[in-house]
Protein backbone atom coordinates (compact mmCIF):
# COMPACT_ATOMS: atom_id res chain seq x y z
CA UNK A 1 0.00 0.00 0.00
CA UNK A 2 1.14 3.52 -1.06
CA UNK A 3 1.04 5.42 2.09
CA UNK A 4 2.11 8.53 1.96
CA UNK A 5 4.23 10.62 4.41
CA UNK A 6 3.09 13.68 5.62
CA UNK A 7 5.51 15.52 8.60
CA UNK A 8 4.15 18.35 11.10
CA UNK A 9 6.81 20.23 12.72
CA UNK A 10 5.10 22.18 14.96
CA UNK A 11 4.41 23.03 18.59
CA UNK A 12 2.85 19.87 20.97
CA UNK A 13 -0.68 20.74 22.16
CA UNK A 14 -1.10 19.21 25.79
CA UNK A 15 -5.04 19.47 25.66
CA UNK A 16 -5.25 17.92 22.05
CA UNK A 17 -6.84 20.48 20.19
CA UNK A 18 -4.24 21.78 18.13
CA UNK A 19 -0.66 21.59 17.27
CA UNK A 20 0.99 18.14 16.67
CA UNK A 21 -1.72 16.33 18.12
CA UNK A 22 -4.58 18.14 15.57
CA UNK A 23 -2.08 17.96 13.21
CA UNK A 24 -1.67 13.94 13.56
CA UNK A 25 -5.35 13.28 13.68
CA UNK A 26 -6.34 14.92 10.70
CA UNK A 27 -3.59 13.41 8.48
CA UNK A 28 -4.23 10.07 9.83
CA UNK A 29 -8.31 11.01 8.99
CA UNK A 30 -7.26 11.89 5.66
CA UNK A 31 -5.25 8.60 4.77
CA UNK A 32 -1.38 10.07 5.30
CA UNK A 33 0.88 8.35 7.78
CA UNK A 34 1.86 11.62 9.48
CA UNK A 35 5.23 11.92 11.83
CA UNK A 36 6.46 14.80 13.87
CA UNK A 37 9.04 17.30 14.77
CA UNK A 38 7.98 18.54 18.42
CA UNK A 39 9.40 22.50 18.69
CA UNK A 40 7.81 23.61 21.63
CA UNK A 41 5.71 21.66 24.75
CA UNK A 42 3.01 23.69 25.73
CA UNK A 43 0.81 23.62 29.03
CA UNK A 44 -2.41 23.95 27.13
CA UNK A 45 -6.27 23.74 27.44
CA UNK A 46 -9.27 24.61 26.35
CA UNK A 47 -9.42 27.85 28.60
CA UNK A 48 -5.67 29.14 27.19
CA UNK A 49 -1.81 27.84 27.20
CA UNK A 50 -0.54 28.19 30.60
CA UNK A 51 3.34 28.03 29.82
CA UNK A 52 5.68 27.19 26.61
CA UNK A 53 8.82 25.12 27.30
CA UNK A 54 11.11 25.45 23.70
CA UNK A 55 12.98 22.47 22.48
CA UNK A 56 16.43 22.76 22.04
CA UNK A 57 17.29 23.46 18.77
CA UNK A 58 19.80 20.97 18.23
CA UNK A 59 17.14 18.32 19.32
CA UNK A 60 14.87 20.00 16.73
CA UNK A 61 16.96 18.75 14.33
CA UNK A 62 18.05 15.96 14.95
CA UNK A 63 14.07 14.59 15.35
CA UNK A 64 14.01 16.03 11.77
CA UNK A 65 17.42 14.24 10.58
CA UNK A 66 15.86 11.44 11.86
CA UNK A 67 12.42 11.27 10.27
CA UNK A 68 13.78 12.35 6.53
CA UNK A 69 16.99 10.04 7.00
CA UNK A 70 15.19 6.87 7.47
CA UNK A 71 11.07 7.21 6.59
CA UNK A 72 11.22 10.40 3.57
CA UNK A 73 8.83 13.01 3.53
CA UNK A 74 6.24 13.42 0.87
CA UNK A 75 5.09 16.94 1.57
CA UNK A 76 5.42 18.88 5.46
CA UNK A 77 3.46 21.71 7.21
CA UNK A 78 4.89 24.11 10.02
CA UNK A 79 2.93 25.57 12.86
CA UNK A 80 4.56 27.10 16.28
CA UNK A 81 7.96 27.80 15.31
CA UNK A 82 8.83 30.31 18.62
CA UNK A 83 12.25 32.03 17.61
CA UNK A 84 14.43 33.18 15.37
CA UNK A 85 16.80 30.12 15.50
CA UNK A 86 14.20 27.24 15.25
CA UNK A 87 12.39 29.20 12.30
CA UNK A 88 16.12 29.55 11.06
CA UNK A 89 16.65 25.33 11.97
CA UNK A 90 13.68 24.26 10.18
CA UNK A 91 14.39 25.75 7.18
CA UNK A 92 17.83 24.60 7.02
CA UNK A 93 16.83 21.17 7.18
CA UNK A 94 14.06 21.73 4.71
CA UNK A 95 16.48 22.96 2.60
CA UNK A 96 18.90 20.14 3.00
CA UNK A 97 15.84 17.29 2.89
CA UNK A 98 14.53 19.02 -0.50
CA UNK A 99 11.07 19.21 0.73
CA UNK A 100 9.35 21.09 -1.98
CA UNK A 101 5.31 20.44 -0.71
CA UNK A 102 5.97 22.74 1.95
CA UNK A 103 2.50 23.93 3.69
CA UNK A 104 3.46 26.88 6.16
CA UNK A 105 0.96 27.87 8.75
CA UNK A 106 2.15 31.04 10.26
CA UNK A 107 1.13 30.57 14.08
CA UNK A 108 1.40 33.76 15.70
CA UNK A 109 -1.42 33.67 18.52
CA UNK A 110 -3.50 31.12 20.22
CA UNK A 111 -7.46 30.91 20.59
CA UNK A 112 -7.02 32.33 23.71
CA UNK A 113 -4.55 35.11 22.89
CA UNK A 114 -1.17 33.66 24.44
CA UNK A 115 1.31 34.91 21.74
CA UNK A 116 2.81 31.64 20.33
CA UNK A 117 5.82 33.62 18.44
CA UNK A 118 8.82 36.05 20.03
CA UNK A 119 8.72 39.29 17.89
CA UNK A 120 12.36 38.87 16.26
CA UNK A 121 11.24 35.41 14.67
CA UNK A 122 8.42 37.30 12.99
CA UNK A 123 11.00 38.99 10.54
CA UNK A 124 13.02 35.43 10.46
CA UNK A 125 9.40 33.82 9.42
CA UNK A 126 9.61 36.27 6.59
CA UNK A 127 13.07 36.02 5.22
CA UNK A 128 13.82 32.20 5.63
CA UNK A 129 10.56 30.16 5.50
CA UNK A 130 7.65 32.17 3.96
CA UNK A 131 10.24 32.02 0.46
CA UNK A 132 10.23 28.18 0.79
CA UNK A 133 6.65 28.19 1.26
CA UNK A 134 4.53 26.06 -1.44
CA UNK A 135 1.51 26.74 0.28
CA UNK A 136 0.91 29.84 3.05
CA UNK A 137 -2.43 29.71 5.39
CA UNK A 138 -2.39 32.97 7.52
CA UNK A 139 -5.86 33.93 9.08
CA UNK A 140 -6.89 37.37 8.90
CA UNK A 141 -4.86 38.75 11.29
CA UNK A 142 -1.83 36.84 10.78
CA UNK A 143 -2.55 38.42 7.03
CA UNK A 144 -2.54 41.69 8.73
CA UNK A 145 0.72 41.09 9.91
CA UNK A 146 2.71 39.26 7.20
CA UNK A 147 1.26 42.06 4.69
CA UNK A 148 0.95 45.38 6.83
CA UNK A 149 -2.35 46.36 6.00
CA UNK A 150 -5.46 46.13 7.54
CA UNK A 151 -8.32 43.50 6.22
CA UNK A 152 -12.00 44.47 6.50
CA UNK A 153 -12.96 43.21 3.09
CA UNK A 154 -12.74 40.30 0.37
CA UNK A 155 -10.94 42.66 -1.68
CA UNK A 156 -8.70 43.54 1.22
CA UNK A 157 -8.05 39.77 1.91
CA UNK A 158 -6.79 39.06 -1.52
CA UNK A 159 -4.97 42.46 -1.65
CA UNK A 160 -2.72 40.79 1.38
CA UNK A 161 -2.66 37.74 -0.72
CA UNK A 162 -0.66 39.14 -3.28
CA UNK A 163 1.65 41.20 -1.04
CA UNK A 164 2.14 38.06 0.77
CA UNK A 165 2.75 35.90 -2.41
CA UNK A 166 5.63 39.08 -3.70
CA UNK A 167 7.21 37.97 -0.54
CA UNK A 168 8.01 34.84 -2.28
CA UNK A 169 4.95 31.73 -1.32
CA UNK A 170 4.34 30.46 -3.94
CA UNK A 171 0.34 29.87 -3.09
CA UNK A 172 -1.56 31.93 -0.63
CA UNK A 173 -4.19 31.08 1.32
CA UNK A 174 -5.96 33.65 3.45
CA UNK A 175 -8.57 32.18 5.82
CA UNK A 176 -11.52 34.61 6.70
CA UNK A 177 -12.74 33.17 9.78
CA UNK A 178 -12.21 35.79 11.43
CA UNK A 179 -14.38 38.08 9.07
CA UNK A 180 -18.58 38.17 9.71
CA UNK A 181 -21.06 36.27 7.01
CA UNK A 182 -19.94 33.11 5.57
CA UNK A 183 -17.28 31.29 6.36
CA UNK A 184 -14.85 32.90 2.94
CA UNK A 185 -11.37 31.82 2.21
CA UNK A 186 -9.58 33.22 -0.71
CA UNK A 187 -6.40 30.89 -2.45
CA UNK A 188 -3.86 33.18 -4.92
CA UNK A 189 -2.02 31.40 -6.87
CA UNK A 190 0.31 34.06 -8.11
CA UNK A 191 -2.10 34.60 -10.86
CA UNK A 192 -6.12 34.02 -10.06
CA UNK A 193 -7.86 33.81 -7.00
CA UNK A 194 -10.13 31.31 -5.83
CA UNK A 195 -13.13 31.22 -3.48
CA UNK A 196 -14.23 28.77 -1.14
CA UNK A 197 -17.14 29.82 0.87
CA UNK A 198 -19.00 27.84 3.49
CA UNK A 199 -21.99 28.26 5.66
CA UNK A 200 -20.51 29.65 8.90
CA UNK A 201 -21.50 27.71 11.81
CA UNK A 202 -21.97 28.78 15.47
CA UNK A 203 -19.58 27.32 17.55
CA UNK A 204 -16.80 28.58 19.86
CA UNK A 205 -15.65 24.86 19.55
CA UNK A 206 -13.33 25.98 16.96
CA UNK A 207 -10.07 25.49 18.87
CA UNK A 208 -7.06 24.30 16.23
CA UNK A 209 -8.87 25.29 13.10
CA UNK A 210 -5.88 26.40 11.53
CA UNK A 211 -3.66 23.68 12.60
CA UNK A 212 -6.08 21.11 11.11
CA UNK A 213 -6.61 22.92 7.44
CA UNK A 214 -2.86 23.65 6.68
CA UNK A 215 -2.34 19.73 7.80
CA UNK A 216 -4.90 18.89 5.45
CA UNK A 217 -4.04 20.67 3.19
CA UNK A 218 -0.27 18.94 3.52
CA UNK A 219 -1.63 15.88 3.20
CA UNK A 220 -4.02 17.03 -0.06
CA UNK A 221 -0.37 17.39 -1.65
CA UNK A 222 1.20 14.53 -0.52
CA UNK A 223 -1.71 12.48 -2.24
CA UNK A 224 -0.62 13.82 -5.24
CA UNK A 225 -3.28 16.60 -5.17
CA UNK A 226 -3.34 20.21 -7.16
CA UNK A 227 -2.73 23.06 -4.62
CA UNK A 228 -6.79 24.22 -5.42
CA UNK A 229 -8.50 19.97 -4.90
CA UNK A 230 -6.36 20.07 -1.37
CA UNK A 231 -7.85 23.34 -0.75
CA UNK A 232 -11.44 22.36 -1.78
CA UNK A 233 -10.45 18.98 -0.01
CA UNK A 234 -9.43 20.52 3.09
CA UNK A 235 -12.25 23.41 3.27
CA UNK A 236 -14.64 19.97 3.00
CA UNK A 237 -13.01 18.59 5.44
CA UNK A 238 -12.47 21.26 8.08
CA UNK A 239 -16.55 22.58 7.85
CA UNK A 240 -17.62 19.15 8.67
CA UNK A 241 -14.89 19.06 11.69
CA UNK A 242 -16.25 22.10 13.28
CA UNK A 243 -20.02 21.29 12.41
CA UNK A 244 -19.47 18.01 14.43
CA UNK A 245 -17.05 19.86 17.32
CA UNK A 246 -16.94 18.79 20.84
CA UNK A 247 -17.90 20.29 23.48
CA UNK A 248 -14.82 19.56 25.99
CA UNK A 249 -13.71 21.65 28.61
CA UNK A 250 -15.10 24.90 29.74
CA UNK A 251 -13.06 27.26 26.72
CA UNK A 252 -12.91 26.67 23.43
CA UNK A 253 -13.35 23.02 22.48
CA UNK A 254 -11.81 21.28 19.79
CA UNK A 255 -13.31 20.22 16.62
CA UNK A 256 -14.08 16.84 15.38
CA UNK A 257 -10.97 15.08 13.24
CA UNK A 258 -12.94 11.86 13.16
CA UNK A 259 -15.95 13.73 11.99
CA UNK A 260 -15.59 12.31 8.50
CA UNK A 261 -14.39 9.42 8.84
CA UNK A 262 -18.03 8.84 11.38
CA UNK A 263 -19.82 10.42 9.37
CA UNK A 264 -19.03 7.79 6.56
CA UNK A 265 -19.65 5.14 8.99
CA UNK A 266 -23.27 6.44 9.95
CA UNK A 267 -23.98 6.84 6.14
CA UNK A 268 -23.39 3.05 6.03
CA UNK A 269 -25.12 1.99 9.20
CA UNK A 270 -28.01 4.21 7.91
CA UNK A 271 -28.07 2.25 4.97
CA UNK A 272 -28.21 -1.26 5.93
CA UNK A 273 -30.74 -0.37 9.05
CA UNK A 274 -33.67 0.79 6.08
CA UNK A 275 -32.08 -2.24 3.88
CA UNK A 276 -33.34 -4.63 6.66
CA UNK A 277 -36.61 -2.60 7.59
CA UNK A 278 -37.67 -2.69 4.02
CA UNK A 279 -37.07 -6.41 4.24
CA UNK A 280 -38.91 -6.90 6.91
CA UNK A 281 -41.80 -5.14 5.34
CA UNK A 282 -41.82 -7.38 2.30
CA UNK A 283 -41.45 -10.36 4.36
CA UNK A 284 -44.54 -9.25 6.08
CA UNK A 285 -46.97 -8.98 2.98
CA UNK A 286 -47.83 -5.24 4.00
CA UNK A 287 -49.30 -4.40 0.01
CA UNK A 288 -52.33 -3.36 1.65
CA UNK A 289 -51.08 -0.53 3.59
CA UNK A 290 -49.22 0.96 0.07
CA UNK A 291 -51.11 3.93 -1.65
CA UNK A 292 -51.97 4.43 -4.76
CA UNK A 293 -49.17 7.20 -5.22
CA UNK A 294 -46.58 4.03 -3.72
CA UNK A 295 -44.76 4.48 -0.36
CA UNK A 296 -41.45 5.85 0.70
CA UNK A 297 -39.55 5.29 3.24
CA UNK A 298 -36.65 7.11 4.54
CA UNK A 299 -33.84 7.48 7.47
CA UNK A 300 -31.57 10.56 8.28
CA UNK A 301 -27.79 10.68 9.50
CA UNK A 302 -27.72 12.07 13.16
CA UNK A 303 -27.55 15.86 12.25
CA UNK A 304 -28.70 15.45 9.20
CA UNK A 305 -28.86 19.18 7.56
CA UNK A 306 -30.39 18.48 3.78
CA UNK A 307 -31.76 15.93 1.66
CA UNK A 308 -28.29 14.76 0.64
CA UNK A 309 -28.42 13.24 4.41
CA UNK A 310 -31.42 11.34 4.19
CA UNK A 311 -31.31 7.94 2.75
CA UNK A 312 -34.80 6.51 0.67
CA UNK A 313 -35.69 3.75 -2.40
CA UNK A 314 -34.97 4.77 -5.07
CA UNK A 315 -38.27 3.82 -7.25
CA UNK A 316 -40.64 4.19 -3.82
CA UNK A 317 -42.06 1.03 -2.45
CA UNK A 318 -44.82 -0.32 -4.81
CA UNK A 319 -47.70 -2.95 -3.96
CA UNK A 320 -47.66 -6.31 -6.12
CA UNK A 321 -50.49 -7.57 -4.95
CA UNK A 322 -50.58 -8.25 -1.53
CA UNK A 323 -46.66 -8.20 -1.07
CA UNK A 324 -44.39 -4.73 -1.02
CA UNK A 325 -41.65 -4.58 -3.70
CA UNK A 326 -38.78 -2.71 -4.51
CA UNK A 327 -36.40 -2.05 -7.53
CA UNK A 328 -33.93 -0.71 -5.61
CA UNK A 329 -31.60 -1.01 -2.64
CA UNK A 330 -31.55 2.14 -0.25
CA UNK A 331 -29.51 5.38 -0.99
CA UNK A 332 -29.23 9.06 -0.16
CA UNK A 333 -30.83 11.83 -1.78
CA UNK A 334 -33.09 9.83 -3.80
CA UNK A 335 -36.55 11.49 -1.78
CA UNK A 336 -37.67 14.90 -1.22
CA UNK A 337 -40.78 14.59 -0.25
CA UNK A 338 -40.36 12.09 2.34
CA UNK A 339 -36.94 13.75 3.27
CA UNK A 340 -38.38 17.23 3.97
CA UNK A 341 -41.21 15.32 6.86
CA UNK A 342 -37.98 13.61 8.27
CA UNK A 343 -35.55 16.78 8.23
CA UNK A 344 -38.48 18.85 9.56
CA UNK A 345 -39.25 16.32 12.73
CA UNK A 346 -35.46 16.63 13.39
CA UNK A 347 -35.86 20.32 14.09
CA UNK A 348 -38.05 19.55 16.79
CA UNK A 349 -36.53 16.41 18.20
CA UNK A 350 -33.41 14.91 16.40
CA UNK A 351 -34.00 11.89 18.22
CA UNK A 352 -36.59 10.81 14.99
CA UNK A 353 -34.56 10.14 12.15
CA UNK A 354 -36.80 7.94 10.26
CA UNK A 355 -40.50 8.36 8.22
CA UNK A 356 -42.84 6.20 5.77
CA UNK A 357 -45.80 7.25 4.11
CA UNK A 358 -48.86 4.68 3.67
CA UNK A 359 -52.07 5.33 2.58
CA UNK A 360 -54.75 7.16 4.26
CA UNK A 361 -58.28 4.82 5.62
CA UNK A 362 -60.20 6.31 8.39
CA UNK A 363 -59.85 2.16 9.46
CA UNK A 364 -56.07 2.96 9.67
CA UNK A 365 -56.54 5.45 11.81
CA UNK A 366 -58.68 4.31 14.16
CA UNK A 367 -56.40 1.09 14.42
CA UNK A 368 -53.58 3.80 15.68
CA UNK A 369 -55.48 5.12 18.02
CA UNK A 370 -56.71 1.61 19.42
CA UNK A 371 -52.72 0.31 19.42
CA UNK A 372 -52.26 3.27 21.66
CA UNK A 373 -50.19 5.23 19.14
CA UNK A 374 -50.03 9.55 19.26
CA UNK A 375 -51.78 10.47 16.41
CA UNK A 376 -52.06 13.95 14.88
CA UNK A 377 -52.95 15.87 11.96
CA UNK A 378 -53.60 19.00 10.02
CA UNK A 379 -55.94 20.15 6.90
CA UNK A 380 -54.39 21.17 3.68
CA UNK A 381 -57.63 23.97 3.76
CA UNK A 382 -54.93 25.72 6.52
CA UNK A 383 -52.27 25.89 4.08
CA UNK A 384 -51.32 29.13 3.02
CA UNK A 385 -51.87 30.16 -0.46
CA UNK A 386 -47.87 29.90 -1.10
CA UNK A 387 -47.66 26.85 0.10
CA UNK A 388 -49.90 25.30 -2.23
CA UNK A 389 -48.46 27.29 -5.42
CA UNK A 390 -45.06 25.63 -4.37
CA UNK A 391 -44.31 21.71 -5.57
CA UNK A 392 -43.30 19.81 -2.55
CA UNK A 393 -44.02 22.19 0.24
CA UNK A 394 -47.08 21.03 1.56
CA UNK A 395 -46.14 18.11 3.50
CA UNK A 396 -43.09 20.12 5.41
CA UNK A 397 -45.50 22.39 6.34
CA UNK A 398 -48.23 20.08 7.53
CA UNK A 399 -45.67 19.01 9.79
CA UNK A 400 -43.83 21.93 10.94
CA UNK A 401 -47.95 22.91 11.30
CA UNK A 402 -48.18 19.93 13.51
CA UNK A 403 -45.14 19.72 15.65
CA UNK A 404 -45.55 23.76 16.31
CA UNK A 405 -48.43 22.97 18.55
CA UNK A 406 -46.58 20.10 20.21
CA UNK A 407 -44.27 18.89 23.16
CA UNK A 408 -43.58 16.09 21.58
CA UNK A 409 -43.30 13.80 18.14
CA UNK A 410 -46.38 11.82 17.54
CA UNK A 411 -46.15 7.94 15.83
CA UNK A 412 -47.94 9.71 12.97
CA UNK A 413 -49.17 12.02 11.21
CA UNK A 414 -52.15 12.37 9.00
CA UNK A 415 -53.75 14.76 6.24
CA UNK A 416 -57.33 13.90 4.65
CA UNK A 417 -56.08 15.44 1.51
CA UNK A 418 -57.68 18.49 -1.05
CA UNK A 419 -57.97 18.91 -4.65
CA UNK A 420 -55.82 16.74 -6.17
CA UNK A 421 -54.29 15.92 -3.10
CA UNK A 422 -54.12 12.22 -2.24
CA UNK A 423 -55.14 11.83 1.67
CA UNK A 424 -51.76 10.44 3.35
CA UNK A 425 -50.23 9.04 6.86
CA UNK A 426 -46.99 9.09 7.62
CA UNK A 427 -45.60 7.00 10.38
CA UNK A 428 -42.98 8.35 12.39
CA UNK A 429 -40.04 6.41 14.69
CA UNK A 430 -36.09 7.19 16.28
CA UNK A 431 -35.13 4.39 13.59
CA UNK A 432 -36.39 2.23 10.84
CA UNK A 433 -37.09 -0.81 12.46
CA UNK A 434 -39.23 0.90 14.75
CA UNK A 435 -41.16 2.62 11.83
CA UNK A 436 -41.49 -0.89 10.12
CA UNK A 437 -42.99 -2.60 13.54
CA UNK A 438 -45.36 0.39 13.46
CA UNK A 439 -46.54 -0.33 9.66
CA UNK A 440 -46.54 -4.08 9.91
CA UNK A 441 -48.74 -3.69 13.31
CA UNK A 442 -50.94 -1.64 11.35
CA UNK A 443 -50.99 -4.07 8.32
CA UNK A 444 -52.05 -6.95 10.46
CA UNK A 445 -54.55 -5.33 11.74
CA UNK A 446 -55.83 -4.55 8.28
CA UNK A 447 -56.02 -8.04 7.62
CA UNK A 448 -57.35 -9.41 10.99
CA UNK A 449 -60.04 -6.51 11.32
CA UNK A 450 -58.68 -6.35 15.14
Amino acid sequence: MDVKRVLTIAGSDSGGGAGIQADLKTITALGGFGMSVVTALTAQNTLGVHGIHEVPIEFIEKQFDAVAGDIGIDAAKTGMLASSGIIGAVARKIEQYGVEKLVVDPVMVAKGGAMLIREEAKKTLVELLLPRAFVITPNVPEAEELSGITIETVGDMKKAAEIIGDMGAKHVFVKGGHMTGDALDILYDGREFHEFAAERIDTKDTHGTGCTISAAIATGLAREMTVYDAVKNAKEYITTAIRFSLRIGAGHGPTNHCAALFRESERYRCLQELKAAVQRLKEGNCGNIIPEIQSNFACALPHATGPGDVAAIPGRIVKVGEKAETLHDPAFDVSRHVAKIVLTVMRYDDSFRSAMDIRFSEELVELCRDRGYDVAEFSRADEPAEIKLREGSSLEWGTNHVLSQRDSVPDMIFDRGDVGKEPVIRILGKTPDEVAGKVLALSAGLKTGA
